[in-house]
């Protein structure tokens, strides 16, 4: 019985080491494992960031694509529409059809913007000599002289003693009650 409790127990140390070993190389195992799996969701994530930005640059680039070559298209068309005009022109034909309505909407219009420039500058004249003698307001005009009877007919100022012109009564007159006086005898 001894013996085969020594064998156990020689075989229960050995079985204890080797899982210690297994056991210790499982931990360094997993530390390595973790930080392997962390460098790759970085590696991940970068990779996605650089394809998505790699998309839209992608996107932007075929955008920008149609638009030269559409402009370009419109650029050939000017050119031919420019040269078989001129061609016509040449030949003493019309460039186009509209030609002459557009040259007559064109001269036109220069005679508007001629008329209305001079119109401008004569109102401009005009502000400036009002300016001049009085200034601009919006108030309603008041008399400031009057014509006396006994002369020669030419107005006279009233100076300090103008005609008083009460101004009309705001929104908070109609609480106040209107002053009803009293006949004075004598």
């Amino acid at each position: 019985k001894k013996e085969s409790l020594l064998e156990k127990e020689l075989i229960l140390e050995e079985v204890t080491a080797l899982s210690d070993k297994l056991r210790q190389q499982a931990v360094d195992g997993r530390q390595g494992t973790m930080e392997l799996s962390q460098k790759v969701n970085a590696f991940q994530s970068r990779i996605k960031d650089v394809t998505r930005k790699m998309m839209a640059t992608v996107s932007e680039l075929s955008m920008h694509q149609a638009t030269a070559h559409k402009l370009q298209k419109d650029r050939d068309e000017a050119v031919e529409r420019a040269m078989v005009s001129r061609d016509k022109f040449h030949n003493g034909e019309e460039p186009w059809e509209t030609a002459d309505q557009e040259f007559d909407k064109l001269l036109r219009t220069e005679q508007q913007r001629e008329i209305d420039r001079q119109a401008a500058v004569q109102r401009k004249q005009e502000e400036e000599i009002m300016n001049s003698n009085f200034t601009r307001t919006t108030a309603e005009p008041r008399v400031n002289a009057y014509v006396p009877e006994e002369e020669h007919g030419l107005p006279k100022a009233y100076g300090n003693n103008a005609p008083f012109k009460p101004t009309i009564g705001g929104a908070t007159m109609r609480h106040i009650r209107k002053p009803n006086p009293k006949p004075v005898e004598i």
